[in-house]
């Protein structure tokens, strides 16, 4: 992912909310949206080590042991990080499972709304999928499905329902071993299986994945630029609680005379507000400006998304 998004650092496209084109952004800023939820999965797996690392050998089969089994010297010999705190515990415990479990079923969530987006952008043809990853109708020659997406969005509700079984199961057991507890091993082996197959779906389909770049541009549209209107007011020493007003009633003009936002001249603008001046246009009216405003931590500037970029990769190499 961080490979794509450095290769179309430049490529601009529509950024949305509601479905609806909201303010440009650039395409390695989508990406990296998405590289950012990963991260995040990648360290809650890795912090659910210091709960599965525990040993549980000497528990006996619920009141411990009676014969004064060493349990840290097992535990240093085996490679464990630490032993369970009560025996009673120990026998029935399956957090281990269940945590897995919801790690994965968060993370396919965030793989199925990644794989929508994609479906979505192949759909308006502004990304391009591999023929590896893609298939045709059986009937209709034209066609070429986004099946590997499809499939990544619908493992989401395998492996979340695997986690809600489980935990249904869990939830009304008493202490201490119950026969129940056999009922871990299908969903938990099935989970691991699912895991392993969409992430290497996801990652074959991030290395043959080809942005469109006219039909990313095709989707920004001037009145995208309405809160830069907004804020070039802001810039003026207009308080923003006035600038959205009046950046509104230039959307409502432009829409009653049927032209585009950034087809107002200066003098239809100052009509709404003195301080507009003729550089407006070329304050305005530029989807690359408008990106490039956005330069604090996390935005969507070149320079914002290359430092994005860069703690994913430092990240990763410290795995």
């Amino acid at each position: 992912m961080t490979s794509l998004a450095s290769e179309h650092i430049d490529l601009l496209m529509a950024g949305f909310t509601h479905l609806q084109p909201a303010q440009p952004i650039r395409f390695s800023h989508w990406v990296m949206s998405h590289a950012a939820a990963l991260v995040r999965d990648c360290q809650r797996l890795v912090d659910q080590r210091k709960r599965i690392n525990v040993l549980p050998l000497g528990s006996g089969a619920l009141a411990g042991h009676a014969f004064g089994v060493d349990r840290e010297m097992i535990r240093k010999e085996l490679g464990f990080e630490s032993l369970t705190l009560n025996s009673l515990d120990a026998v029935c415990d399956r957090d281990f499972v269940a945590e897995f479990m919801w790690w994965a079923s968060l993370a396919t969530v965030h793989l199925s709304q990644l794989a929508e987006d994609l479906i979505i952008y192949n759909y308006t043809k502004q990304v391009g999928l591999s023929d590896a990853y893609s298939t045709g109708s059986s009937l209709m020659p034209q066609k070429k499905n986004p099946d590997a997406l499809e499939l990544l969005r619908g493992k989401a509700g395998r492996v979340l329902g695997h986690a809600t079984g489980f935990m249904s199961t869990l939830k009304g057991l008493p202490r201490s071993y119950n026969k129940d507890l056999q009922e871990d091993k299908e969903p938990l082996f099935d989970t691991v299986d699912t895991m392993v197959a969409v992430l290497q779906i996801t990652t074959g389909v991030f290395a043959t994945l080809t942005p469109k770049a006219e039909a990313l541009a095709a989707q920004l549209v001037p009145e995208m630029l309405a809160t830069d209107l907004a804020e070039y007011l802001v810039r003026k020493g207009v308080p923003f609680r006035e600038t959205h007003h009046i950046s509104g009633a230039a959307v409502k003009m432009a829409e009653e005379r049927g032209v585009a936002l950034s087809s107002l001249s200066a003098a239809d603008l100052q009509a709404l507000h003195p301080s507009f001046a003729d550089d407006v246009a070329e304050e305005v009216w530029s989807y690359e400006r408008s990106v490039e405003r956005k330069n604090a931590p996390g935005g969507t500037a070149k320079s914002s998304v290359e430092a994005q970029i860069e703690a994913i990769k430092k990240y990763v190499a410290s795995l």
